[in-house]
């Protein structure tokens, strides 16, 4: 054979082979890393999480896919180990190579894969309340910032509607998301003329499990004349036996009310709700909303889930606009490629489901209705108060001097997550 000839076959298998690699790839599904606690003190919120993802996946796939690709999930349990998180973050990019990441549910798991994400460009959506101070390229949050649960919570309790409150304690578990979220409330709280002798702060560790003395204080800290409320950022299985102190203890709504930012219908599904009727939760959805959108998702999650006394959560939403959103992202860009995507990320639209239209902004926050609730004797929550319209996520908060001089914009000109506000006058 001589090297003209040899050159020619050597082409011509290149060529195969090439083509035979092309219908590989193209015979490929896509690929979404599902990165939550499934066991240890976390996995009572985020085990839900996990299986709102599997629902997400198998009812796209009943529509055909996605790119003409079916989609495959890809579980792994960091098992409330935040450096566990990192690692597992890793292996789903690097080894699974996933297209997308939907997880995290603390702050500090968040803290622990981010820099993963942005050394290998990965995606990350993030579907819980937390305590900005961060704006990401490589993450979209579609939980809530505090502009969009903490303040608005506050605001609430402060009003006549809420109890004219006058005195705070603000409890949480020692960890980022409690610490600065608490941080930018002691601030708000004064700039509103509360004192600090007014405002106790308290935070104890993941699963503590001993509230018989912190509830005695703050029983002792209620009685001193004025009307007093806990502002709760205790985060998992802790929150267990804190109501249940609560009870023990006679604290009652109407005595001390607690409004708390982590407690959802799944937590107080193990929980005798009897003694905590009246106290508060604020989120952006509650189950019992009444609309014809979250009738339906209702319906979706029990059939699949195939357990009726499963219920849905606000997280599971922001899980349900951010799945959503990424797929018309893709559609929209032709591939799932993370640059082309984020890029078309910006101004998707999806329905809440307690009403009104979620908005991805570029400042990777969305637009979402604030919703105050009350527990009730079934474990659900009544609805007592709620934004007229939606409320846009701000990435850093107008209450700290070193924040409220940032903004973010990943958008040109800007494609920054914390540049300086421009002044009047200046060029955008």
């Amino acid at each position: 054979m001589n090297r003209t000839v040899r050159m020619l076959v050597g082409a011509g298998v290149l060529a195969a082979t090439t083509a035979a690699a092309g219908l590989a790839v193209a015979a490929d599904t896509i690929k979404v890393g599902v990165l939550h606690s499934l066991s240890g003190t976390m996995a009572i919120s985020e085990t839900t999480l996990k299986d709102t993802m599997l629902m997400l996946v198998a009812d796209q796939n009943k529509k055909g896919g996605l790119l003409g690709k079916k989609l495959e999930a890809v579980v792994v349990d960091p098992a409330s180990n935040w450096p566990l998180f990192a690692e597992k973050a890793r292996e789903l990019i690097e080894k699974d190579k996933v297209d997308v990441v939907f997880g995290c549910w603390t702050s500090v798991s968040r803290k622990s894969v981010l820099p993963v994400f942005e050394e290998l460009n990965g995606l990350l959506f993030y579907p819980v309340q937390y305590e900005g101070e961060e704006s990401s390229r490589n993450v979209f949050y579609t939980g809530a910032a505090p502009n969009q649960q903490a303040i608005p919570a506050v605001d609430y309790l402060l009003s006549e509607e809420g109890g004219s409150v006058k005195r705070f304690a603000l409890l949480g578990t020692d960890y980022v998301y409690p610490r600065t979220t608490n941080k930018i409330l002691e601030a708000y709280l004064k700039s509103k003329g509360i004192p600090a002798e007014d405002i106790m702060i308290n935070y104890t560790p993941f699963g503590h499990s001993d509230w018989q003395t912190i509830v005695a204080d703050v029983k002792k800290f209620g009685s001193a004349g004025k009307k007093t409320a806990v502002v709760s950022t205790i985060n998992g299985d802790a929150n267990v036996p804190f109501y249940k102190e609560l009870g023990n203890q006679g604290i009652k709504a109407e005595d001390i009310p607690v409004v708390a930012f982590s407690v959802g219908e799944e937590e107080l599904a193990g929980l005798d709700t009897a003694p905590l009727v009246g106290h508060l939760a604020a989120w952006n959805y509650f189950m019992s909303v009444d609309t014809p959108e979250n009738a339906a998702f209702i319906k979706e999650w029990k059939a699949f889930i195939k357990d009726p006394k499963r219920v849905t959560n606000d997280p599971m939403e922001a899980h349900v606009i951010g799945f959503k959103m990424w797929v018309q992202a893709v559609e929209q860009a032709g591939t799932t490629s993370v640059d082309a995507v984020r890029q078309a990320m910006y101004g998707q639209k999806v329905k809440n489901l307690t009403g009104g239209v979620a908005v991805m902004n570029t400042n990777h926050h969305l637009s979402k209705p604030v919703l105050v609730g009350e527990i009730q004797a079934d474990g659900q929550f009544e609805t007592v108060w709620s934004t007229d319209g939606v409320v846009v996520g701000d990435a850093w908060t107008d209450y700290l001097p070193e924040s409220a001089k940032l903004t973010a914009d990943w958008t040109y000109p800007w494609v920054c997550g914390n540049c300086e506000k421009p002044k009047y006058g200046d060029a955008m």
